[in-house]
């Protein structure tokens, strides 16, 4: 068991380093909110992982074969992302009209269960998650033979060290926050808009031009590798 523990604590690590909108959304709420915002949020995205989880553990041959050929979750995916990052943009150009009257106490409010959702559907509509966790799955599931506690330790211990390596970032981020003034805050809602925006359109051209490399085809190949 301490051998699958520690086997899973590299790839832990690195997937919360993963470039994507969940890390740059992450970090602008833990400067701009505070570390009990970053947090919540964090934990939607979490959730949306370990749902990710358990679907790669449990789907069948012929759910992967038809997510593979199916590029309309490509497409779906990133069309709300991108819809998502194109209104937020439009919004916070709006404010950036009155951002001499804004107070940033007021910009930075919370409402809790809206970064949970939001940190939860940012991560559950990248299709590209499921494929990375179907991979780890197909990689590393013949090396501990299937078993089930021994997958279970291993993945857990993976989602364990990504959280912990998150609240370390939130820590960090969260130094920033005496810089803050509504201008900054601005800026940083402005990029992390464009941030998703570009993202919305990766995920969307992966659906649009299917015979690219995706990491869900790459799974799926491996798979047939082992059958």
């Amino acid at each position: 068991m301490l051998n699958d523990i520690f086997a899973a604590i590299l790839p832990g690590f690195i997937l919360s380093f993963m470039i994507g909108p969940v890390f740059f959304v992450l970090l602008e709420t833990s400067v701009i909110k505070g570390f009990k915002a970053a947090l919540i949020f964090d934990l939607g995205v979490v959730l949306a992982d370990i749902i990710f989880i358990l679907i790669a553990y449990f789907s069948s041959y012929r759910l992967i074969q038809s997510i593979k050929d199916d590029p309309a979750l490509y497409i779906f995916g990133g069309l709300i992302m991108l819809t998502y990052g194109i209104i937020t943009l439009i919004k916070n150009k709006k404010s950036e009209k009155n951002i001499d009257e804004e107070d940033p106490t007021e910009l930075a409010k919370n409402n809790y269960f809206s970064l949970f959702i939001k940190g939860f559907f940012l991560n559950f509509i990248n299709v590209g998650v499921l494929g990375y966790w179907l991979l780890i799955l197909i990689t590393i599931g013949p090396q501990l033979k299937l078993e089930p506690t021994r997958m279970f330790t291993f993945l857990a211990t993976m989602v364990c060290i990504y959280f912990l390596t998150d609240i370390f970032k939130i820590l960090l981020a969260k130094q920033l926050r005496n810089k803050l003034t509504s201008k900054n805050i601005m800026l940083i809602k402005k990029f992390i808009s464009i941030v998703l925006i570009i993202s919305g359109l990766f995920i969307l051209s992966q659906g649009l031009l299917p015979k690219d490399k995706q990491i869900v085809t790459k799974a799926t190949e491996k798979l047939e590798e082992k059958r």
